[in-house]
C-alpha cells in the first residue's frame, strides 16, 4: 500500500551523498524549512560519525546506503520509506571525481567512477521510482556539474560519467512525465571542498606525458585556491539552489539550473538553452513533444 503524501508544501525527501558538504548542506536546510529528510550514507560510523551526529541533531534520519551495492540501495530506500513514512523527492547526489591523463585510467579505474556517479543513480531510480509512480508524483533532482557539458583535460573520466548522467536524467524526464514526476538537473561549478582532496587518480603512469603530469598539481591548487577567494562559491550556495527548487510547485520546476558564482556558468547556460531548443525540434518532428512534460526552462 502506497503512503498518503503529506497535506502540505512539505516533502519527504532522500538525499544520497549526505556525508559530502553539498549533500549535509541540503540536509540541514531542508529540515531546516520543515521538509522530513533522510540523508545517506555509506557507513555512518568511523569519519563519519560526527557528521551523522551533526545531521541527527539537525532532525535529519541518517540511513546507511551503498549506491554501488544493489541489496545496500534497497535496504536502504525501506528504511527510507519506514522512516519517512513515504517518499516524494529524490535527490541522486553520491558521486566521485576523478583526475589525471584519460589514456592513463584503467577501464577498472573508470568503472569506479561510473559504478557511483551513473550506476548508482540508476540503482537509486530503480529502487525509488515505484513509490513516486504509484503515489502520482514526485521530484527527481540529480547533481551533475559544469563539466558534465564540456570536456575539460585532466577531468574527461569525470566528464564522460556526468554527460552520461545528463543524458539518462533527460531520458527519464521524459518517460516520468506521465506520471507526474518532475525531473531537475542541477549543474555546480567547481567548489572549494574535500570532493576535491577525494578524487580518483589512475594507477598507470608514463614519461610520455611528463609536461601534463607535472602541470596536474599546480593546475589543482591553482583552481582551489583561485575558488577560495570566491566566498559566494559555496555547497550552501548549491543546497539553497536544491532547496529552493524543490519547493517550487509540481510542474513549475526548471529542468536544469546552474549552481554557479564565479561566472563560469555563462557560457553553460546559453548552450543549454540552444540544446533545449534543439531537443525540442527533434522531440517536436517524432512526434513526441508531449513527452517533455511541464517542466520550464532549457531542456
Amino acid at each position: 500500500m502506497q503512503a498518503v503524501p503529506p497535506p502540505s508544501s512539505l516533502k519527504r525527501v532522500l538525499v544520497t551523498g549526505a556525508s559530502g558538504a553539498v549533500g549535509h548542506a541540503t540536509c540541514e536546510l531542508l529540515a531546516a524549512r520543515g521538509h522530513r529528510v533522510a540523508g545517506t550514507m555509506r557507513r555512518r560510523g568511523g569519519k563519519n560519525s560526527a557528521i551523522a551526529a551533526a545531521l541527527e541533531a539537525r532532525g535529519v534520519t541518517v540511513i546507511e546506503l551503498d549506491v554501488t551495492d544493489d541489496a545496500s540501495v534497497d535496504a536502504g530506500l525501506a528504511a527510507t520509506l519506514e522512516a519517512l513514512g513515504g517518499l516524494d523527492v529524490v535527490f541522486n547526489n553520491a558521486g566521485v571525481g576523478s583526475y589525471g591523463i584519460q589514456e592513463l585510467f584503467s577501464a577498472d579505474e573508470m568503472h569506479r567512477v561510473f559504478d557511483v556517479n551513473v550506476y548508482g543513480v540508476q540503482r537509486v531510480m530503480r529502487a525509488a521510482l515505484p513509490q513516486l509512480r504509484g503515489q502520482g508524483g514526485g521530484t527527481i533532482v540529480y547533481t551533475s556539474s559544469l563539466i558534465g557539458r564540456v570536456a575539460i583535460p585532466f577531468y574527461g573520466t569525470y566528464c564522460a560519467s556526468k554527460w552520461a548522467l545528463e543524458a539518462m536524467a533527460q531520458a527519464y524526464r521524459a518517460e516520468l512525465a506521465r506520471f507526474g514526476v518532475d525531473s531537475v538537473i542541477v549543474e555546480p561549478g567547481a567548489l572549494p571542498t574535500a570532493f576535491l582532496d577525494g578524487m580518483l587518480t589512475p594507477a598507470d603512469r608514463s614519461d610520455d606525458y611528463a609536461p601534463e603530469t607535472a602541470a596536474l598539481g599546480p593546475a589543482l591548487t591553482g583552481m582551489v585556491e583561485w575558488l577560495k577567494t570566491n566566498p559566494a562559491q559555496t555547497p550552501e550556495m548549491v543546497a539553497r539552489i536544491v532547496a529552493d527548487v524543490i519547493d517550487l510547485p509540481g510542474g513549475e520546476k526548471p529542468f536544469r539550473v546552474i549552481a554557479d558564482q564565479t561566472g563560469m556558468g555563462e557560457a553553460i547556460a546559453g548552450y543549454n538553452e540552444a540544446l533545449g531548443q534543439a531537443t525540442r525540434s527533434i522531440y517536436a518532428a517524432n512526434g513526441m513533444a508531449g513527452m517533455l512534460g511541464s517542466n520550464a526552462g532549457p531542456t
